[in-house]
């Protein structure tokens, strides 16, 4: 009796450039992925999606900061897993293998953050991958002192981008999505803050905030919010006309179709080709995405899905969704901020841009989730809501020396345009998006 050898392939196309590591080489973090050790994981600091291949076994773990998908081709001669970033990498990649009569998107499988994955190349049939959590942060470790915690969670931030800061040529500029809001505000005050202290011109800063038709809510208040802390010198408002605001082309750049995330998608994307239009040779983009995830400050009321026992009760339910072992865990997409990241990510990538999110970072994260919440909000959800603006300004002002102003949460798609503009660019309903994810694979 003769048995198939069966020749498996693994094609990688993750550039590792793409990564931003904070803390060791590219290397030894691929090392310590191969390692199938979680704690040695745990310990790779920064945003990076990274592979690595052991024998029959690959091991694939990757932060939220950066996109991680795959897709596992059949071939005669054995299985062909290709490693990504996109679902139309993937495809593009088939279709080179003249494989691509096996693409459907539904097949692709997103990596979901801070777990190592697993899979066997042994044929048929695939044995699922196998899932680890390398990231596990303990949960309400920090006293219920808002200043002890705001010098904790700013003071984290800022570490981080302060050893961004040492991996950057200081002759390049930095560009901060800016909205005036509590997370945008404090990344572009900290930056400030560490340039200065670095003896760098904090003109190297430039607060870029969307404007767009006849009035932007967030353009008036990141006006309002430089002029009080005395950064009006760093605001740049790019002013952009509704025609370009297409959703349609941006599902096709994030590749999902969740409304709120199509809709930052649209803004953010509008926003990257102002400035690359403006800017033809600006490559760093940074932003406070995560800090509302962190903070768990998002509208509990609009979600027939949450209450405020669940969101307080599990383990980084807004940064990754309700778990990888959940039925509603979507493998083509992931959960949380960790599907939704792409929604900034993607449009940046697609005009050029390197981008970093310091509040997605795991060990911003894991101060955020030692924050007593229960405690210190007793299960009242306007408490709650208030709880983000008093820990963050806390913690600026010590960090910096900085008053920082607080003013009302608002999404990007809201701040950036109008309401009457709003709701005649954008769709009501969830199908109209799915429809047009997929007619972008027809």
């Amino acid at each position: 009796m003769t048995h198939t050898a069966y020749v498996h392939r693994v094609i990688n196309l993750l550039d590792p450039a793409g990564d931003t590591l904070l803390n060791l080489d590219h290397d030894e973090a691929v090392r310590r992925v191969a390692s199938g050790d979680p704690a040695a994981i745990d310990r790779i600091d920064g945003h990076f999606a990274i592979l690595a291949q052991v024998g029959r076994s690959v091991h694939m773990a990757r932060s939220i900061g950066r996109p991680m998908r795959y897709f596992l081709a059949k071939r005669a001669e054995g299985p062909c897993l290709i490693v990504a970033e996109r679902i139309d990498q993937l495809r593009d990649r088939l279709a080179a293998e003249g494989l691509d009569d096996q693409f459907h998107p539904s097949y692709t499988r997103m990596v979901p953050a801070h777990h190592l994955v697993k899979i066997e190349l042994v044929g048929c049939p695939d044995p699922n991958p196998d899932y680890q959590r390398f990231f596990t942060p303990t949960r309400n470790q920090l006293p219920t002192d808002l200043d002890q915690i705001g010098a904790a969670y700013i003071g984290r931030m800022a570490e981080a981008c302060s050893r961004w800061l040492d991996r950057i040529d200081p002759r390049e500029p930095l560009g901060v999505m800016f909205s005036g809001g509590i997370d945008s505000g404090a990344v572009l005050i900290v930056l400030q803050h560490l340039l200065l202290a670095r003896g760098q011109a904090p003109t190297r800063l430039k607060a870029f905030t969307l404007s767009a038709g006849e009035r932007s809510a967030d353009a008036e208040q990141a006006r309002d919010f430089l002029r009080q802390t005395g950064l009006e010198m760093l605001g740049e408002v790019l002013d952009c006309e509704t025609e370009r605001l297409d959703w349609r082309q941006a599902i096709r750049v994030i590749e999902d179709y969740k409304p709120l995330d199509v809709q930052a998608a649209t803004m953010m994307l509008a926003s990257c080709r102002l400035i690359r239009e403006r800017y033809p040779d600006w490559k760093y983009l940074v932003d406070g995405d995560g800090g509302d995830e962190n903070l768990k400050d998002y509208p509990i009321e609009e979600n027939p899905e949450l209450t405020i026992r669940s969101v307080l009760n599990n383990l980084m339910l807004y940064q990754e969704g309700w778990g990888v072992h959940a039925i509603k865990h979507s493998l083509v997409h992931s959960g949380g901020q960790s599907r939704g990241q792409v929604r900034s990510f993607a449009p940046a990538q697609a005009c050029g841009f390197q981008t970093f999110s310091p509040f997605t970072l795991p060990r911003v994260i894991e101060v955020a989730e030692a924050i007593p919440f229960i405690e210190l909000t007793e299960w009242d959800h306007q408490r709650l809501y208030a709880l983000k603006g008093e820990v963050v300004s806390r913690g600026v002002k010590q960090i910096t020396g900085v008053e920082m102003p607080i003013f009302q949460k608002r999404r990007f798609q809201h701040g950036a345009v109008d309401e009457p503009a709003f709701d005649r660019l954008f769709p009501t309903a969830e199908r109209e998006y799915r429809a047009e994810f997929l007619r972008a694979w027809n």
